[in-house]
């Protein structure tokens, strides 16, 4: 799972996100989704209160109880590979999940996996990749779009923000380099989640208050950024 293979180096040169996990050491993949689960687990009071405001207030409870069972069953998911492992989250993730956001992240890591079936090890460009890859599957599965007051309004633009910055850097090293891209993103992303105050929600619960959803930052946009932030921060503790 962590040899590199020529193919890899030529497709990534900047390599930042390993996925090998060699002698019991946690993957930088296995890192970030243990990451997104806690922050899950740990925000869902907030989470469930800002849903709650035009929503049905079950967002955080939702994405909670589902990532608590990620959590508790991590020792047994697959790790032949990045796809292979990811696939085990989708399933936790689908099954475990309440409300709509069981099926929207569901399929947000199902497709993730799908953008690196062919991987054995993960790169600038894999990120970029496996979100994109989760975006478009939260808009077939949701039928939403960029400006519908989702998450999407925060996961797209994250996401052309990292894909932006993947550019530049050149020289850096590789924990240097994946630190400043997780804040990038991580910006991008609590830009993008406040400046979802003002719109009108056109999808889910929230869009059947019409104007009354104008004026509070969409929930589901919002949890993206408190998620990026705190892969961020613990990146940068763990190097």
């Amino acid at each position: 799972m962590s040899a590199t293979t020529d193919s890899d180096s030529e497709r990534d040169s900047g390599s930042v996100m390993d996925s090998g996990g060699a002698n019991g050491q946690e993957s930088d993949l296995e890192f970030v989704v243990r990451t997104i689960a806690r922050a899950a687990v740990d925000n869902e009071r907030a989470f469930s209160e800002l849903d709650a405001v035009v929503g049905d207030g079950d967002l955080g409870y939702s994405l909670a109880r589902g990532f608590e069972i990620v959590l508790a069953d991590w020792d047994s998911f697959d790790r032949g590979s990045p796809s292979a492992f990811l696939k085990k989250v989708a399933v936790v993730i689908t099954g475990r999940v309440g409300g709509t956001s069981g099926p929207l992240w569901g399929t947000a890591f199902l497709r993730a996996a799908g953008a690196v079936t062919d991987r054995s090890r993960l790169g600038r460009t894999d990120a970029v990749a496996m979100l994109r890859a989760a975006a478009e599957g939260i808009k077939a599965r949701g039928r939403s779009d960029l400006g519908d007051k989702t998450l999407l309004d925060a996961l797209i633009p994250m996401t052309d923000a990292l894909e932006k910055e993947t550019r530049t850097g050149e020289g850096e090293g590789a924990a240097a380099d994946a630190v400043r891209l997780a804040r990038v993103a991580a910006s991008a992303a609590r830009t993008a989640a406040d400046a979802t105050t003002p719109m009108l929600a056109r999808r889910g619960r929230p869009s059947y208050t019409g104007e009354r959803s104008i004026g509070s930052p969409d929930a589901g946009a919002v949890a993206v950024a408190v998620i990026a932030d705190r892969v961020a921060d613990e990146w940068a503790r763990r190097t």
